[in-house]
């Protein structure tokens, strides 16, 4: 791994970043590809639960969208998480998955992060299990969704993993 770049900062992102957000995606060739109006909600209604990493000239480099499970207010949902292609290897995905769990216990409890991430996504599965191991949770998987419940054709299933308990020092 590259040494992690001194001029990033993580921020919640507005709506001027939506576009960013869209391509970054885009360009990841392994996220599931929402719609460039969807990134544009996110980054206005969702703002307060995702992240987004800034370069030294002040553009999006990463992203992090989430948002809090309304029967669980105290656990995280997080949706995607992307790096720039040309930004990959430095550490980014953590640092903004760690700026912004800090951030949200900072304004709310948290006691839980959730995500899915489909077999074989082991670039995610190292991800989650690492900001486990620096938080010092568990994670507990389960099948969240199987293969033919998708109804747009062939999809693998997504398994939630869900981490905690976070306690307000672990985050």
């Amino acid at each position: 791994m590259t040494a992690p770049q001194a001029d990033l900062t993580v921020e919640r992102p507005l709506v001027t970043d939506g576009a960013a957000l869209w391509r970054i995606a885009k360009d990841s060739r392994s996220l599931d590809l929402n719609s460039s109006y969807s990134y544009l909600l996110w980054c206005r209604d969702f703002a307060d639960t995702s992240a987004v990493a800034r370069g030294a000239d002040g553009e999006p480099i990463g992203f992090v969208t989430g948002y809090s499970r309304p029967d669980r207010p105290d656990t995280l949902l997080v949706w995607q998480v992307a790096v720039d292609t040309a930004q990959r290897g430095r550490g980014i995905a953590a640092r903004l998955l760690d700026g912004l769990t800090a951030r949200v216990a900072a304004e709310r409890p948290l006691t839980a992060v959730e995500t899915t991430i489909t077999p074989g996504n082991t670039a995610s599965e190292r991800l989650f299990t690492s900001y486990a191991t620096r938080h010092g949770a568990t994670v507990e998987r389960s099948v969240l969704f199987e293969a033919g419940e998708f109804p747009d054709g062939p999809h693998d299933p997504e398994v939630l993993y869900r981490i905690g308990p976070l306690t307000p020092t672990s985050h």
